[in-house]
């Protein structure tokens, strides 16, 4: 199931949190070699993860990370802004509509299926905040998994070539495009609105 979690909630999520973090380490420090900082406790995290960010994660049946997405106002600090203004020329990207995702991450092994409901949570997270835009840095292997889903971005700027290529992106939140993320996920549409409604507070029964 999808999870929609503050970092000042994680500590309700022991297992999750854990394992989300580990997954992190092995995907970008060991199979990516980004320059990350892992801890002693075989963890990834950085400055933008002790700055209250929204988690979209999918939880595994046995209580585990699958995979997850990390979002961040564009009104605060942000990776953009503060570390990639090459991407954009010098321009920086703020406003309240326009949410920051990083670090999308796939546990090791898990299902095809779960790219797309992360995608799908992204598109339930910007439904709910009335969002017009997410941005994100993302490299050149990405292209290929978001255009697939159906949901691609449009490049803002490119640095580099090849496989080292990488890109500053916007994804419109565009309602049209929500049922084919539905269908490519897996989920009814009722299940995903029930899941951020809980995961939100926000729900009725």
């Amino acid at each position: 199931m999808l999870r929609y979690i503050y970092a000042d909630d994680l500590d309700r999520f022991p297992y999750l949190a854990q394992s989300m973090f580990e997954d992190r380490a092995k995907q970008f420090h060991d199979r990516l070699n980004w320059e990350v900082t892992v801890q002693d406790d075989g963890t990834e995290r950085d400055e933008y993860d002790a700055m209250n960010p929204l988690y979209v994660i999918w939880e595994q049946p046995d209580g585990r990370h699958g995979g997850s997405m990390r979002f961040l106002p564009t009104s605060g600090d942000t990776m953009i802004n503060d570390h990639f203004l090459s991407l954009t020329d010098g321009v920086e990207i703020r406003s309240p509509f326009i949410w920051e995702c990083t670090r999308f991450c796939l546990a090791p092994a898990t299902l095809p299926r779960v790219s797309a409901a992360l995608m799908l949570g992204g598109m339930e997270l910007g439904r709910a905040f009335h969002l017009s835009h997410a941005v994100g840095v993302f490299d050149a292997r990405m292209v290929r998994i978001y255009r697939r889903l159906g949901w691609g971005p449009v490049i803002l700027g490119t640095q580099g070539q090849g496989k080292d290529a990488i890109s500053v992106g916007l994804w419109a939140f565009e309602e049209e495009l929500r049922p084919n993320l539905l269908v490519r996920s897996g989920i009814q549409s009722e299940v995903s609105e029930s899941w951020l409604d809980r995961s939100l507070g926000r729900a009725t029964a």
